[in-house]
């Protein structure tokens, strides 16, 4: 990659994480994809055309999937866009090339017995057992993304009062009820909760056998073997818990915009598409409100 190509990703990078308030994740994967782009072209970013891009991603079809196609189609279009902001460009190349056509995307979901059956299965014999299932318990009842959890503070769980605060996606904060199993398996870890190594990480809520916050994969890690251990065959992480909040509330007729809320989506479109409803609800909720339902 030229210096100068290395500059403009390092400039994006600052708008994408600064500006953009992205999340450090989101922030890595759209750097990652623009590195990949611009690793393979000689062309100066100022003269890419809508060949190479389209060239680009149908040189890798054959490797990944069309999300992840899709992904890189969309972070080359906002790399592009942020020239076209910073003057170095009057057009987006990415414009004329075609999104990868996505089915719809369904993610697993968990039967409540699963889930109860998964979380009864956590050893609670030793601290990280205890802590484990505190987790399993926050992810399915308040529907927590994963890197919420890991970055969950102390400060932020108000029991009595029966929310948690959640620091969600470009630093936005939403309250989520917290009660029940969630509380109480809660209480209990922070009874036996190790003391942390420094100070710095005295409030998080989690922490590892060396006194540090969690990470995302110990999280993911944690939940696949707790899923094998009962006997869950599905393909499953930390999301799936949450998908299953979502799909087990509207089920039991919570309605779309308080699930909404309590997700931090923005748009609504969005939850309706994460929220995996079966017909026959559907179908059964319309027919008994329509005026001529005869």
């Amino acid at each position: 990659m030229a210096g100068d190509s290395k500059r403009l990703l390092k400039d994006y990078r600052y708008y994408l994480r600064i500006e953009r308030k992205m999340s450090p994740n989101t922030v890595a994967s759209y750097c990652s994809d623009v590195n990949f782009f611009l690793d393979g072209t000689d062309s100066d970013v100022r003269c890419v055309g809508s060949e190479a891009i389209a060239s680009f991603l149908a040189e890798r079809a054959e490797d990944v999937s069309k999300r992840s196609q899709a992904r890189r189609l969309s972070a080359l279009r906002s790399f592009f866009d942020w020239l076209i902001m910073e003057g170095e460009r009057a057009d987006n190349p990415c414009d004329a090339v075609d999104q990868p056509k996505l089915g719809r995307y369904l993610p697993e979901v968990l039967s409540v017995e699963e889930v109860t059956a998964i979380i009864e299965g956590v050893d609670t014999h030793t601290w990280q057992g205890v802590r484990d299932r505190a987790i399993l318990e926050i992810l399915y009842g308040c529907g927590l993304r994963v890197s919420e959890v890991c970055s969950l503070k102390i400060s932020n769980v108000y029991v009595s009062e029966g929310f948690v605060r959640v620091v969600g996606k470009g630093d936005k904060e939403r309250l989520v009820p917290i009660g029940g199993a969630a509380v109480d398996a809660f209480e209990e870890w922070l009874s036996m909760r190790p003391e942390a190594v420094a100070p710095a990480f005295d409030d998080y809520a989690f922490l590892n056998r060396f006194g540090k916050p969690l990470s995302r994969i110990s999280v993911f890690n944690m939940v696949k073997k707790a899923a094998l251990l009962a006997g869950v065959t599905k393909e499953i992480s930390p999301h799936t818990f949450r998908h299953s909040f979502a799909t087990h509330l509207i089920e039991n007729g919570a309605d779309l915009r308080v699930v909404q809320e309590m997700l931090g989506h923005e748009s609504i479109l969005t939850t309706e598409l994460y929220t995996h409803i079966d017909s026959a609800t559907w179908q059964k909720a319309i027919l008994e409100h329509h005026p001529r339902r005869w």
